[in-house]
């Protein structure tokens, strides 16, 4: 059964945030806060982890760029040393097959328990660290610690992610 792409992905088990996953953005986003409040407020922390996120590969990315490298391998293989290593770039075909229409395949999984983040889970720290920074207002003005306003700056990323 094939679905739209937004609801093939919102369906597929990459897009549940593992509680590992969930952990360590918290973690990101009060160390920026703590960071920032010791920084006497200046925005030069928080915009170097953001753009540290701009870098950041996310797992269809990394997907895509695995399957490549993994798929000429193969076909060097294939071409130089026996022809049976064809079936290297026809498994990776079939796996990027199965992720294209399901949003999901064995090597997605794998990925993800290994730390790789999917663009969602990277936005969802990209904008808590901007609402944190006061590009959306009221988070940077409250008065709470860094602790309160990581976490409000959390809820509102998630709020945002929600709406989208």
């Amino acid at each position: 059964m094939l679905s739209t792409s937004a609801a093939r992905i919102r369906s597929s088990a990459l897009d549940r945030i593992s509680e590992q996953t969930r952990r360590r953005l918290e973690d990101n986003v009060t160390r920026c806060a703590r960071a920032f409040d010791a920084a006497g407020r200046r925005r030069e922390v928080i915009d170097r982890r953001i753009e540290e996120l701009d870098r950041e590969w996310d797992i269809e990315w990394t997907l895509a760029a695995n399957a490549a490298a993994v798929s000429l391998f193969g076909l060097a293989l294939a071409a130089t040393v026996d022809r049976r290593w064809l079936y290297l770039p026809l498994g990776v075909a079939g796996f990027s097959l199965l992720h294209a229409l399901r949003g999901w395949c064995p090597p997605a999984s794998a990925l993800h328990r290994l730390g790789v983040r999917t663009i969602e889970e990277i936005d969802r720290e990209r904008y808590a660290l901007k609402a944190l920074r006061g590009d959306f207002g009221s988070v940077a003005a409250s008065p709470a610690n860094a602790e309160v306003r990581a976490q409000q700056a959390l809820r509102a990323a998630r709020r945002s992610a929600m709406a989208a």
